[in-house]
């Protein structure tokens, strides 16, 4: 986002400090995706978003804090993305497959915020490893949510939808780390399968991702 041009602008001055607040967490982003959590400074975050650090001041106590926005503005991006995707398909199956697709073109596309959500969410201490505990775990319920039971067996327990949702952020923080983050939709068919084999099979979860 660039800077407001200077002087005399006339903006609302809540304006203003949104525009503010949205370039520092921009920032924010670029910053940790470039050089990592240990080496952002606030000097830094206040630099690239074009403002001053009594201006960063003015919106955040500390790095910390300016980094757990960033953070949970980003978890609720990829919720939001989930939702979206999961009421406009059908079954289970199409809304699973759906969701998946909409998280990996997102991601896809905001390479920072792919960084920002699955690995420095693990970098920057207790405190955001807890954060990105909470949040992987906050996906569980859009999977679970009439999910079938495999033929001749009951649901599976919650521990199975956690291991799976668990074992998704993972690959992809990985995928992330090589410096394949703008390309994380070619691994869509596997981790596609990874999501639907442990309730339909793997020959129904192949099928159902062949069709697509």
């Amino acid at each position: 986002m660039r800077p407001l041009p200077r002087g005399r602008h006339g903006l609302p001055r809540e304006f203003v400090a949104q525009h503010q607040r949205e370039r520092i967490l921009a920032a924010t982003a670029e910053l940790l995706n470039e050089q990592g959590y240990d080496r952002t400074t606030v000097a830094g975050v206040a630099g690239a978003a074009g403002v001053s650090k009594s201006d960063f001041y003015a919106h955040f106590d500390s790095k910390d804090e300016c980094f757990l926005s960033a953070y949970d503005g980003a978890v609720e991006r990829t919720r939001t993305a989930v939702l979206g995707a999961c009421r406009g398909a059908g079954g289970w199956a199409e809304r699973v497959c759906a969701a998946l697709s909409a998280v990996l073109t997102g991601l896809a596309a905001e390479p920072a915020e792919a960084n920002l959500l699955l690995v420095e969410g693990l970098r920057a201490g207790p405190d955001v490893c807890g954060r990105f505990q909470a949040a992987v775990e906050s996906f569980v319920p859009q999977l679970r949510d009439g999910a079938p039971s495999p033929a001749g067996m009951g649901r599976p327990p919650v521990a199975t939808d956690e291991a799976i949702v668990g074992g998704i952020a993972s690959l992809l923080g990985r995928r992330v780390l090589a410096g394949e983050a703008d390309d994380l939709g070619k691994f869509f068919p596997e981790l596609a399968e990874f999501a639907l084999t442990p309730y339909l099979g793997v020959a129904e979860a192949r099928r159902i991702i062949s069709a697509r």
